[in-house]
């Protein structure tokens, strides 16, 4: 997948906007796909973000984070969080497939279906330039944005 073209997609995100890949030409675009709203490691993982993000914005970058809850439950975690970038819904995980984060988990001893925790960094054209799979969270964002200052 990586230095392949991403085709575009749209979802309905917070604010009352739909985020487009297309929409967002010319800028790098920073997704990241997390498990759930308001759990222990996807808040940290959303601070982290919205500590660095104005330095993301002075890289000309975009971040979006998706997961499947729906609009209303990332309404409630963006405000709580006062997150400045969009939470975008995929509850018919078309996008989540469209990046293969759907993954067989171990949940509290059950195997459950659910999001892998991963950051997809696309730059201006659209092209993958960075994957992250598998991603733990501590140090995580600061190194999304020391891989988003070289493009």
């Amino acid at each position: 997948m990586l230095d392949t073209k991403i085709p575009d997609f749209s979802l309905p995100a917070t604010s009352g906007t739909t985020f487009s890949l297309a929409g967002q030409a010319g800028k790098i675009v920073v997704i990241y796909f997390y498990p759930k709203d308001s759990t222990p490691g996807c808040t940290t993982q959303g601070q982290n973000f919205r500590d660095l993000h104005a330095e993301f914005q002075a890289a000309n970058a975009v971040v979006l984070g998706i997961s499947r809850d729906s609009l209303k439950s990332h309404e409630n975690f963006k405000a709580k969080q006062a997150f400045p970038f969009e939470l975008g819904s995929d509850a018919d995980e078309a996008v989540c497939n469209l990046f293969g984060v759907i993954k067989q988990k171990m949940m509290y001893g059950k195997q459950v279906r659910g999001i892998e925790r991963s950051t997809f960094v696309i730059d201006g054209q659209g092209v993958l330039r960075r994957e992250w799979r598998g991603v733990k969270v501590p140090g995580h964002v600061q190194e999304v944005l020391d891989f988003v200052k070289t493009l």
